[in-house]
């Protein structure tokens, strides 16, 4: 299972990068800097939450993980 933070981390870029593309999207519709701006803002804002959640929830689910894997395994030293 991933740490919290680097479930963060992970909807972070991924909200970055969203950001602009919905800003590129919202400004082709719009015309306007502020509006598509706005858009991408509160797109962000509401994928964030939503991404960071969804994550959260499965991470914690065991189906389709290979039986005797685990991410936390120790090394072999190798």
């Amino acid at each position: 299972m991933d740490s919290t933070i680097k479930l963060f981390a992970k909807a972070v870029s991924w909200q970055v990068a969203g950001f602009f593309s919905m800003m590129l999207i919202g400004f082709v519709f719009t015309g306007s800097v502020a509006a598509s701006g706005g858009i991408a803002l509160a797109g962000s804002l509401a994928g964030f939450i939503s991404y960071f959640f969804h994550e959260l929830i499965w991470s914690r689910v065991a189906w389709g993980r290979a039986a005797g894997t685990s991410e936390h395994q120790p090394s072999s030293g190798h």
